[in-house]
């Protein structure tokens, strides 16, 4: 297989299924946006840190690689006109989603409870975990948005929703095992 094909030289580029549109469609943008995210998630699980963390970001990655497959189908191209599937695409299931709220929660029950708005940073971890988190939360608007349009597998907007909240108690997790500053956000007065 070859890395260019040359079919997307004059800005369009195909959905599986086929169907052609432009670069810039809402659908490219989303999956992009995720192909971005799991990019940085890579990054955090290169990271020095507890090997568990390692083990749920790579679950999460592939989780990831479902959702862009899920938003690369437009959905008159997803079952054949007999009403099978017509491309063979995992599924977000509620499983994914329970397995975030679950590291959510164990995670919680060792921190501090959050008093005020942190500001990201402390260590470069913590701050490659606010990266991510800020790029899953563009992605989730990307995929409301497109979901507005087109509507998509609802699962994907709640799973989108439920890492982005995963990344911010992962972010503050580390810091408390790193040893990092969590600097409060007070604002200040004038």
């Amino acid at each position: 297989m070859k890395v260019y094909t040359k079919t997307g030289d004059k800005g369009t580029t195909a959905l599986f299924g086929g169907t052609r549109v432009p670069k810039h469609h809402i659908r490219i943008e989303s999956y992009g946006t995720v192909d971005e995210l799991n990019s940085h998630i890579g990054l955090i699980r290169d990271q020095e840190m507890n090997p568990m963390y390692k083990k749920i970001l790579e679950r999460i990655q592939d989780r990831l690689f479902t959702v862009g497959a899920i938003l690369a189908t437009p959905p008159e191209k997803e079952f054949l006109k007999n009403g099978k599937e017509r491309l063979n695409i995992p599924k977000i299931s509620a499983s994914d989603i329970e397995l975030l709220e679950n590291e959510i929660d164990r995670m919680e029950e060792a921190l501090p409870p959050m008093t005020h708005f942190v500001l990201p940073g402390g260590h470069s971890t913590v701050s490659y975990c606010h990266i991510a988190r800020c790029v899953c939360r563009r992605a989730e608007r990307l995929v409301v948005h497109l979901h507005e349009l087109e509507p998509t597998d609802s699962m994907v907007l709640t799973y989108m929703n439920r890492l982005s909240d995963y990344l911010f108690v992962l972010a503050r997790k580390l810091s408390f095992d790193l040893g990092a500053d969590e600097v409060k956000w007070i604002p200040e007065k004038y």
